[in-house]
């Protein structure tokens, strides 16, 4: 799987993507005191409130000037966090584990107390649809193809039955959003999908008349939530040290806490012990099939 990602040759690059403005960099500062943090479409949509309260908590915590680097892709946040642009970057749990000799984690989210999270699959609410099986010849969407909840984690579960998804799914998409999936799936745009479990239930209560359209019939087992990283020979600079402690600490802060109440997550930790083994089986069993 990491030569998946290599293979696409790393192309030099978010939250979604979003018009950049002076606020929320396009580039890389040559200014080697900024942190430039990175963002994929991991979690939430284009909330420019949100986005404006973090990079302000994590100034005023760092001392320093913070920009916010967005991409619409996780590929292209990935090249820039391997090549050194990037001081840190909140990634997914795939491209972390494809390059995990490269990199390390600064800090992991807490979501309802744990660093973990699930896959769903999704289907319209009135579809009689309860397993992976029921969705044979479906036209399917997928969130992106470096994404561990909405690619890998059914890749996985498709290879444990001998298919791949060019042979099981009557076609295939991304939509490089995980929110992205679940608009499809209720628009009838997608006869199923693949998404972020933690996405969908923070949709579940700020926009339940999307949610509700949908339904999950898929739980995959709880894995490695996204986590903060960095490169590993960067992980003792003054600027990486910093933010490791702005968001170790987020929880006891007034800012901090209301970024996280925004988000639906209950602070960071250091990453425990063999955290993202769940992912790396995952990367396995895809490969299984060739």
């Amino acid at each position: 799987m990491r030569r998946q990602i290599a293979r696409r040759d790393l192309v030099v690059g978010g939250l979604s993507s979003l018009a950049i403005s002076p606020t929320f960099s396009n580039v890389a500062s040559a200014k080697t005191d900024v942190i430039r943090f990175g963002l994929t479409p991991v979690f939430l949509d284009n909330d420019l409130a949100l986005l404006k309260r973090l990079q302000d908590f994590l100034s005023r915590q760092t001392k320093r000037e913070v920009q916010l680097v967005q991409r619409r892709t996780y590929e292209e946040i990935t090249s820039l966090l391997i090549s050194g642009q990037l001081t840190a970057a909140w990634i997914c749990g795939y491209p972390y584990m494809a390059y995990s000799k490269q990199l390390a984690v600064v800090a992991v989210p807490l979501w309802r107390g744990r660093p973990l999270y699930q896959s769903y699959m999704i289907v319209s609410a009135d579809r009689d649809a309860t397993k992976l099986e029921d969705l044979k010849r479906d036209l399917h969407a997928f969130s992106d193809p470096n994404s561990n909840s909405g690619y890998l984690v059914t890749l996985a579960e498709l290879a444990k039955i001998h298919q791949k998804p060019e042979d099981f799914f009557r076609r295939s998409f991304f939509t490089y959003g995980h929110r992205n999936v679940v608009r499809a799936v209720a628009s009838g745009l997608a006869e199923s999908g693949s998404v972020d479990g933690y996405v969908w239930e923070v949709i579940a209560e700020i926009e339940p008349n999307l949610a509700r359209r949908t339904k999950v019939i898929v739980r995959s087992e709880w894995l490695g939530f996204p986590p903060v990283a960095c490169l590993k020979r960067l992980k003792s600079l003054p600027e990486t040290q910093a933010v490791e402690h702005a968001l170790l600490n987020m929880q006891s802060d007034p800012d901090g806490a209301e970024v996280l109440r925004l988000l639906r997550l209950d602070g960071f930790v250091a990453a425990p012990a063999n955290l993202y083994d769940g992912i790396a089986r995952k990367m396995r069993e895809a490969r299984s099939l060739g």
